[in-house]
């Protein structure tokens, strides 16, 4: 590819050379000869130091925010945003070729992305998944590193997906994607935001922080489908400057809302009522939050291009998406819920559901994780206080964290609540103390792994899938 053609709409100072260009990168040690390394300030590392290792290296070109002393250099505004752009040009502008749908907020992203998924694909079409799970391409899957991949491995993944005849691709777009404009460049035929709580602060630092790289989204879209029941959703659907759908489990004023909501262990049953449509939804996920999101995709579908009817009845046919609310069968006389939540509203989301719905008591498994937002924890064990009858404390994620410190943000609140609790910092060892101890009736709630079938620890990495891990306790309890 030439030069010109790798900065087809960048805006950049300096004169250029029209020389052929092999790649594009970041990183300064995947520079080769022919080359254009991005000079990108990162929390630690400023590629602006290497652009002269870079040269050394072979790279042709140097894109940059200053001037780095080296003689084939252009400048730009902003090299995060630059380099986005020019991962899209070297790849041939996939995307352009598909219609984009992105996903944000705090929670909820990726059941929302896998709603969409199906009903799309119900209604025929072939769709790309982009998100914290995995990444799928028709009905190959992919591992995913990051919920939102670096705009290399972004518009890899886009081509990919073009090449296997996607017309869709439902994305989770994450905050920290978002500030770092890794789908800068991007153009989304619609974008869904579901809420916006307390998450991510050990990165944003601030909740106005938080909410403005969570808006970025909204200057890339066609339209926009908008929770409004929270604040922050209510103030986003009166600024977007695109076409808005509103949703609201509650607010009859929203463009869709729920009506005559029931809900069951096994899901949840409402009317989806927009104007002039009432659709009869049976969802294979409970809680009111479930009642969110299922709305929140239909309507992403509509707004895609499907009819009312045909969105709602593809809906229907979910059932479930793994590590959210997910039943891990055990063929005992308690159940087992297996969820995502790591943070309170998340939590108190999703005990709130299954309080609902339980006949003997809720208990909770839950930990905090390591080398994050340390005011969380807190608050964390205030929510799974307020929704159980009983709580194990554990490790999450510790990663290089010690754990005394993690259990001293988190324990005086568990003691402060008056539930009785149990403390055991080896996951895999309260798993199975929790097993042994749950009686008739109960449910208990493995939360925070979810869909992971790894724990970080502060010597690596380790396999670690509760739903393995509680039919092999199970199994072993029968022996």
């Amino acid at each position: 590819m030439l030069l010109s053609e790798l900065l087809r709409d960048v805006d950049y100072t300096g004169t250029i050379k029209d020389t052929e260009i092999k790649n594009v990168t970041g990183d300064s040690r995947q520079v080769e000869p022919g080359s254009v390394f991005v000079c990108i300030k990162g929390a630690t590392v400023d590629g602006h130091e290497y652009a002269k290792a870079a040269v050394r290296s072979g790279a042709s070109w140097i894109v940059a925010e200053r001037d780095t002393g080296v003689e084939n250099q252009v400048l730009v505004p902003n090299t995060r945003a630059a380099y986005a752009v020019m991962c899209a040009n070297i790849n041939g502008r996939p995307a352009e070729k598909m219609k984009l749908i992105g996903v944000t907020g705090t929670n909820g992203k990726t059941t929302i992305t896998y709603l969409i998924k199906h009903i799309l694909e119900a209604a025929g079409k072939k769709v790309g998944l982009i998100g914290t799970i995995q990444n799928v391409i028709g009905d190959v899957a992919l591992p995913a590193k990051y919920t939102t991949p670096d705009p290399s491995e972004l518009h890899l993944i886009f081509s990919r997906m073009q090449s296997a005849g996607c017309e869709y691709v439902v994305m989770e777009v994450s905050s920290q994607a978002l500030d770092q404009y890794r789908v800068w460049g991007c153009h989304f035929e619609t974008a869904i935001f579901t809420n916006l709580t307390q998450d991510h602060l050990d990165y944003h630092k601030t909740m106005e922080n938080y909410f403005d790289a969570k808006k970025r989204l909204f200057e890339l879209c066609k339209s926009a489908v908008i929770c409004v029941d929270d604040e922050y959703g209510k103030e986003l659907a009166t600024s977007v400057k695109c076409p808005v759908t509103t949703v609201s489990v509650s607010d009859l004023a929203a463009d869709y809302t729920a009506r005559d909501v029931k809900n069951t262990a096994s899901g949840c049953r409402f009317a989806m009522v927009g104007k002039g449509l009432i659709g009869r939804v049976n969802f294979a996920m409970p809680g009111k939050f479930s009642v969110s999101n299922a709305m929140l995709a239909a309507a992403a579908a509509i707004d895609c291009g499907l009819d009312f009817e045909e969105a709602v009845e593809n809906l229907n046919t979910c059932t479930g998406v793994k590590g959210r609310v997910e039943v891990i069968p055990t063929g005992r006389d308690f159940t087992v819920i297996r969820d995502f939540a790591h943070g309170p509203d998340a939590l108190e989301k999703v005990l709130s559901s299954v309080r609902e719905c339980a006949e003997g008591r809720v208990v909770t498994l839950f930990g905090c994780a390591g080398n994050r937002d340390r005011t969380k924890r807190p608050k964390m064990a205030a929510a799974v206080a307020a929704k159980s009858d009983f709580i194990i404390f554990t490790s999450d994620n510790p990663r290089n964290e010690p754990v005394d410190e993690i259990s001293g943000d988190t324990l005086p609140a568990l003691e402060a609540s008056g539930v009785p609790f149990y403390y055991e910092p080896d996951r895999f060892k309260a798993i199975k103390w929790a097993l042994e101890h749950s009686e008739p009736g109960d449910v208990l709630v493995l939360a925070g792994k979810g869909h992971e079938d790894y724990q970080v620890l502060d010597f690596g990495t380790v396999y670690f899938d509760e739903k393995v891990i509680v039919q092999n306790f199970l199994k072993e309890m029968t022996e």
